[in-house]
């Protein structure tokens, strides 16, 4: 149980910022929609309901990983790709949100009350470092330059209420986007290349954590003289 629960918690980024950064305009639209206010509920009824919601994703998690094989292979694409099928299959079922979804989620609860752009490209900055984002291509570099050349026309702070010049700024960062080569409508791509390394990265601590559990129990008197099971054929279905 132990083994299957550490495989639903691993959720690390290893993907380059300019991901982080397009899906700053493209957040869906159930982030901005206002919701009508929960009824207000008392402390242990509030606690109680938060368990059984948790208690329900568990078991939905645990009933798609008892079906599904997963191998443990970061090496092998197909692995790979079964393996980030499974989480999203959990994802989808669960109602939990994906990687880049919870980036969005994070830029949006961050940056909804932060009123000019230069403190908001500080944030995403920020929120990149925080979650070990890289900059592989410079992104950061050149929208604040291009912040920098519009503030400069303007001869004062950019503020995100004054349309007119963040259509300017926007403008800037659609030249940046086109001399990377990327387009908002290759965005589902993007996610699916997060998706993936992502995966392979988590099959990668998986496969870490079984080889040192089977060096542990290699230790042991009792299985000192038995050979270690090869790490791709072992079964996660046996250990839930």
């Amino acid at each position: 149980m132990a083994f299957s629960s550490r495989l639903l918690s691993k959720s690390k980024q290893f993907c380059g910022s300019q991901l982080t950064f397009q899906q700053t305009h493209a957040i869906p639209a159930r982030f901005f929609a206002k919701q009508a206010d929960p009824p207000a509920l008392k402390g242990d009824e509030m606690l109680k309901g938060i368990f059984f919601e948790v208690k329900k994703k568990f078991e939905t998690a645990m009933g798609i990983l008892r079906k599904e094989k997963i191998t443990i292979d970061p090496e092998d694409p197909a692995a790979v790709a079964q393996y980030a099928k499974v989480m999203k299959t959990i994802r989808e079922k669960a109602e939990l949100f994906s990687e880049s979804q919870r980036i969005q989620y994070t830029i949006q609860t961050r940056t909804q009350d932060i009123p000019d752009a230069r403190s908001y490209l500080l944030a995403l900055k920020e929120i990149r470092i925080k979650r070990g984002l890289t900059d592989d291509h410079g992104v950061e570099t050149m929208m604040f330059d291009a912040l920098e050349k519009v503030e400069k026309e303007l001869k004062k702070p950019l503020l995100r209420n004054d349309k007119k010049s963040m259509a300017v700024l926007l403008a800037e960062f659609d030249k940046i986007n086109k001399k990377l080569g990327i387009r908002k409508e290759d965005l589902p791509k993007y996610e699916e290349q997060l998706e993936l390394k992502i995966s392979k990265a988590q099959l990668e601590e998986l496969k870490k954590e079984a080889l040192e559990a089977m060096e542990t129990q290699k230790k042991r008197e009792e299985f000192k003289d038995e050979q270690m099971t090869d790490v791709k054929s072992l079964d996660i279905r046996n250990f839930i």
